[in-house]
């Protein structure tokens, strides 16, 4: 199985193993859930995924080839996504205005990424790894950071949003090459996913030197 098939079941069993909450029969994981919902388990051992939630507010996302279904639990969205894998060197960039982001600015970047909506966001998803931002004085207008990192050589670009008044004028595409210079330093190969119908979105994905691997699915699980 390639790492990126399930790339939160490898990255919990490998390089994020300490976000990992387990069941006691070690057959279902999911992340720490303050940094997000994901979660996984073994084949054929879906039924214990429902055991991993804490109430009926809850919930899991399972980022798969197809979708999942398992007992005891009602699924909330099903939706197509692409999985998109970084195949050349990305072009120049500017990264001047681009700053670090930190604890200083976590109700900010809470904030946006509540607004627009990238992904599953919680009180630690900036801690994946270095996020960076872009302001408007002391206004955060555009962010990108990291998330999964299932196996050795990659690591997911995630968290890419934008302000919705400040659309159009290239902020994505700045922070994720900023991102993605990151992950090269250290010697990981960047992926991302994208919904499937986000054809803006995958168009600028292309441009930076993505290219779509496969297809895959997001399917959201409560207890109902």
């Amino acid at each position: 199985m390639h790492p990126l098939d399930r790339p939160f079941w490898t990255a919990l069993n490998t390089r994020q193993s300490h976000l990992a909450r387990w069941n006691a029969a070690q057959t279902a994981v999911r992340i720490d859930a303050d940094y997000g919902p994901f979660a996984n388990a073994a084949p054929g051992h879906e039924g214990a995924l429902a055991g991993l939630l804490s109430g009926p507010q809850d919930e899991i996302w399972l980022v798969e080839p197809e979708e999942v279904s398992a007992p005891g639990l009602v699924p909330k969205l099903t939706a197509p996504l692409v999985q998109m894998v970084s195949e050349t060197p990305p072009p120049e960039a500017d990264f001047a205005g681009i700053v670090p982001l930190d604890e200083t600015h976590a109700d900010q970047m809470a904030a946006l990424a509540m607004a627009t909506k990238p992904g599953p966001w919680g009180p630690k998803t900036r801690l994946y790894g270095q996020f960076y931002g872009i302001f408007d004085g002391t206004r955060l207008i555009a962010m990108a950071g990291e998330r999964a990192r299932p196996g050795e050589g990659w690591a997911e670009v995630s968290g890419v949003c934008t302000d919705p008044d400040y659309r159009g004028r290239g902020l994505a595409r700045r922070l994720i090459l900023r991102v993605m210079a990151d992950l090269a330093a250290r010697g990981d190969r960047a992926y991302l996913h994208s919904w499937a119908g986000n054809a803006g979105a995958i168009a600028l994905y292309e441009q930076l030197g993505f290219a779509i691997r496969r297809p895959m699915v997001a399917s959201v699980l409560t207890l109902g």
